[in-house]
Order: structure tokens, then C-alpha cells, then sequence
């Protein structure tokens, strides 16, 4: 009898494709010629421009000192090379760091104080010549000397950030740097990434009394028929799917028909909130601060009030769900040189937002009173409308008046915006 053989199992080599070693070969190659482009680009970048300077000085005059056999320009190059070696014995060495940067608040007002903190710790088991720490801080740039760190030792440098504009101001990345003295040499290595600081505008409280006509908590009557609401209008007879809650028994028991109650529908205050971002509505850049901190004040008082609001500038919606979010949207806010007018806002207002009651408008000394008179005329009917026109004139007094069916409040300072509602009101 056979014995059936048992089958072995083998492993054959992959078969080689003609051609793949040598594409293989090609592509690490030009891999390595890559990362040393990189590598060099990134030494290349060291260099400062004073450090080129020296360095071709150097060789130029090496060159012209061999070329002629003169002594004295080899003897300049000499000492200009050895400049650079010895700038480049500087930079050389690891950055055996560990660095963190703290924002004590990542959110402040103008002119608080805003402070912060770079933390930084020797991570390796040996000491550290001194090196110099560099924090952008918006356009500037902060420098700090690092002392000479023991193993494991730590260096914390307290700083102050200007606070005197509104803007969100990029802070980092901390970057540490080595170099030698005369700055030819100057190696940087990145350690943070850049936090966000906002500098909020300015806002004071609204009074209730100041701003009652911001808000009706009980509503506007209109001229649209509900089932259900809180002024009466008419009476009607039952119909399948009518509230019982809202059956008039008296007369329906007078009549001998059931009778329920009509109402007319009333609408809660909704507050549009439209400031002019246009460069030309203001005589000056400060009175653009003053209408951002109007509308900043009075949208706060609409969300403390929980009143239905809008905020808008001649750009954009901004997000106002909380306080944060619509004074992080103020103070993203900037100068805009588009052709965009305040009649312009007005019609975007009257397309966009439904149901709005009262409408303020927030502008500059700039704009004239034609301007005003035309943005109220395409306003909706029946739209209470609110002209704050900061003003910073030498002559400029708190006043009120009207432009057709513009309630105009000029306002030289913040302070007075509450004084200025009630002359409204008056």
C-alpha cells in the first residue's frame, strides 16, 4: 500500500518586479536628498543678516588676499571666520526644556491689567548654559533672559500685556532661543502654541428705569387674530378643536350656543442691535470704540432682561447667545471701507430679521442727517427705531432729537448712556 505523502508547506519569495529595486533605490535617495535640503535650509536659517554680511566680508577677502598674495585681507578673513565658528559654538547644543505659558484670564476689558506667566523647567540630568526666551505678544515681541538651569531646576518670568485697544491679541508662541552676542547666530526652537487674549470694549449698566422702552414684558398688541393669548378681542362660536379652556360660558349659556374667546396677538420685544462698521461714518477711530460699547452695554441688558435680540454690524450676525459670545463678536469687530451705507443696514434689518420691535442704530458723527432720515424711512412700520451717533467733537453735548421717525441720541462718553435714554424717553 502508498502511504499518502503529507504536504509540506513552503513559503515561496516574493517575486521581484523588474525595475521595483531600482525605483526603490531612486526614492530613498531623493527621500535623503530632501531631508538634507531640509536640514540645511533649516541651519541656512540661523544665520542673521549681519551673520551673512560677516561671512561673505570673510571670503571675499580670503579669496582677494590669496588671489594677490596680499597678507592683510587673509588676516581680515581670519578673524571675521573665526567670528562666525565662534557664533556658531553658541547655537549648537539641545534645548532640554520643558515650557508652559498661562494666561491668568483669557478674556479682559480695556485697560484691566492681563497678565501672564512662561514656566520653564530643565528636563535633562545635566546643567544648561543661559539662553534667551522670545514671546510674541500681537505685532511686539517680549525677550527674557533664561539663567543657567541645574538639572531639573525651574524658571517662571511673570509678564504684563497692553490693554489699552480692543482686539483679540495673539500671544505666543514661546519660543526658546541660542545665539552668540553679536546676533550672527541665532537658533530658535518653538515650544507652546499661540493662545487668543480678548480685550473686550467697555460697557456700564442700564438702569430698568433707562431702558424701558427696550422691553415690554406683557407685549404689543397687533392686529393679528389668535386662539390664545392675553388681549381680548371678540367672541366666536365653538368649532371642532377649540380650547375648552377658552369657552365663555355666560353667553354661551345666553345664547344657547357655545361661544369662545378670540384674542389679538401680542408679540414679545425683539431688539435689533445694527452697528456701522464703515471706516467713513466716523470722524474718528475713538468713536467707533464709544458705539461698540453702546451696543455692547445695551446687548447685555437685553440678555440680562432674557429679551429676544439681534445683534448685527453692516458685515456680519454675531453670535449673542451668551455674554461671552457676543463680546468676543464686539471685539473681533473691525473698521470696514466697503461702499455699505446705514440705509443699507436698515434694508437688511427690514429683510432679515422678522418681527422686530425696536431697532437701535450705532454709528458715528460722520454720518449726516439725511442719511438718518433715509434709514428710518425703509425701517418697518411700526418699528420703534433708536439712533445712538457717538460723537467725540470738542463741542458735542448729550442731546436728543428727531429725524422723521428717528428717535437721535447723540453721545459723547459711555457714562452718559443712561442719562441719554431717559432724555429719549422725555
Amino acid at each position: 500500500m502508498t502511504t499518502p505523502s503529507t504536504p509540506t508547506a513552503t513559503t515561496s519569495a516574493p517575486s521581484t518586479i523588474p525595475g521595483a529595486t531600482g525605483t526603490r533605490s531612486v526614492s530613498r535617495v531623493v527621500t535623503g536628498l530632501v531631508e538634507g535640503v531640509k536640514r540645511s535650509t533649516t541651519v541656512l536659517g540661523w544665520v542673521s543678516r549681519a551673520g551673512w554680511v560677516v561671512l561673505g566680508t570673510g571670503v571675499l577677502a580670503l579669496v582677494v588676499g590669496q588671489r594677490f598674495g596680499w597678507l592683510e585681507p587673509i588676516v581680515v578673513a581670519g578673524g571675521l571666520l573665526t567670528l562666525v565658528v565662534g557664533a556658531i559654538a553658541f547655537a549648537v547644543g539641545r534645548h532640554p526644556y520643558r515650557v508652559r505659558l498661562r494666561l491668568r484670564e483669557g478674556r479682559v476689558v480695556v485697560g484691566e491689567r492681563a497678565m501672564g506667566a512662561i514656566e520653564v523647567t530643565n528636563v535633562s540630568h545635566r546643567r544648561v548654559l543661559p539662553a534667551r526666551i522670545e514671546l510674541p505678544v500681537g505685532p511686539a515681541r517680549a525677550s527674557f533672559a533664561l539663567p543657567t538651569l541645574g538639572a531639573g531646576a525651574e524658571h517662571d518670568e511673570l509678564f504684563a500685556i497692553p490693554t489699552e485697544r480692543r482686539g483679540v491679541i495673539t500671544v505666543g508662541p514661546v519660543s526658546s532661543v541660542r545665539g552668540d552676542p553679536l546676533g550672527l547666530i541665532r537658533r530658535a526652537v518653538l515650544w507652546t502654541e499661540p493662545e487668543d487674549l480678548y480685550v473686550h470694549p467697555r460697557t456700564i449698566t442700564i438702569g430698568g428705569s433707562a431702558a424701558g422702552f427696550l422691553h415690554d414684558l406683557e407685549g404689543r398688541e397687533t392686529r393679528e387674530i389668535t386662539n390664545a393669548d392675553l388681549s381680548f378681542h371678540a367672541l366666536r362660536e365653538y368649532v371642532p378643536g377649540d380650547d375648552r379652556r377658552y369657552v365663555h360660558w355666560r353667553s354661551s349659556a345666553r345664547t344657547g350656543t357655545l361661544m369662545v374667546r378670540q384674542f389679538e396677538e401680542t408679540r414679545r420685544s425683539h431688539l435689533v442691535l445694527a452697528l456701522s462698521v464703515q471706516e467713513r461714518d466716523y470722524a474718528h477711530p475713538d468713536e467707533m470704540e464709544l458705539a461698540i460699547s453702546a451696543v455692547g452695554s445695551l446687548g447685555l441688558h437685553a440678555l440680562s432682561s432674557e429679551s429676544d435680540l439681534t445683534a448685527m454690524t453692516s458685515e456680519e450676525v454675531l453670535q449673542h447667545r451668551t455674554r461671552r459670545q457676543l463680546l468676543d463678536g464686539l471685539t473681533r469687530i473691525e473698521a470696514s471701507r466697503t461702499p455699505t451705507t446705514i440705509v443699507d443696514l436698515a434694508r437688511t434689518i427690514t429683510r432679515d430679521v422678522q418681527r422686530a420691535t425696536v431697532v437701535v442704530l450705532a454709528f458715528g458723527s460722520a454720518v449726516s442727517p439725511h442719511q438718518i432720515r433715509a434709514a428710518g424711512a425703509v425701517l418697518p412700520a411700526g418699528v420703534r427705531a433708536l439712533a445712538v451717533q457717538a460723537s467725540l467733537a470738542e463741542d458735542a453735548t448729550l442731546a436728543a432729537s428727531r429725524l422723521g421717525n428717528v428717535s437721535v441720541l447723540t453721545l459723547p462718553t459711555l457714562e452718559e448712556l443712561p442719562r441719554g435714554f431717559r432724555k429719549v424717553e422725555r
